[in-house]
């Protein structure tokens, strides 16, 4: 004859398992919600109506296991299922993570932004500016050095930072970048 296990702890709310429902119905949330909250190791902490509404309700961090429905609007619960997990893995080695449709949306602003002239300040400074200036017209940097009073050398070290800076390789690159900008007219 088999015995049934012992129950060892006494499970409070404080220690149940804390669970994120998400689902588009809110019927079925409601009695899922029902059943797990008549378990005493078990409490729903958090509900979702779709998939980026789950990943907002998991970054606080207070949930310990997520029911996702796959079938979602916006977001299906697969999808969700994976951003969530990369959070958790960035969060465990300490890094930020950022979900892919807030990146989106704050590249979206600053190319408005961008578009409508608030875009913020260069990252060059005034000096790198009139170098950039200079090249783009052609000039060498012994010219340039010259016509800014300054030391070759001096040149040819902002032009590597002005390049560092804004991530390009050559003369050229930094030439298309001033007409871009508006330093020079074409």
């Amino acid at each position: 004859m088999r015995t049934r296990p012992k129950v060892i702890g006494v499970h409070t709310r404080e220690s149940a398992t804390r669970i994120l429902l998400a689902d588009d119905h809110a019927l079925v949330r409601r009695g899922l919600r029902l059943i797990l909250d008549a378990e005493p190791d078990l409490t729903v902490v958090a509900e979702a109506a779709d998939g980026a509404e789950a990943i907002d309700a998991s970054a606080g961090g207070d949930v310990d296991l997520a029911i996702l429905d796959i079938a979602m609007p916006r977001m299906t619960g697969l999808q969700a299922a994976r951003e969530i997990s990369r959070a958790v893995r960035s969060a465990m080695r300490d890094e930020p993570f950022l979900y892919p449709a807030a990146v989106t949306a704050l590249i979206r602003e600053y190319l408005a932004r961008d578009r409508d002239g608030d875009a913020p300040d260069s990252v060059l400074t005034p000096r790198e500016e009139e170098i950039i200036k200079l090249v783009a017209e052609g000039y060498l940097s012994k010219r340039i050095a010259e016509t800014l009073t300054i030391s070759v050398k001096t040149v040819d070290r902002h032009r590597a930072n002005i390049l560092g800076k804004l991530g390009m390789r050559d003369r050229l690159e930094l030439t298309k970048y001033a007409i871009r900008v508006g330093l020079v007219e074409p």
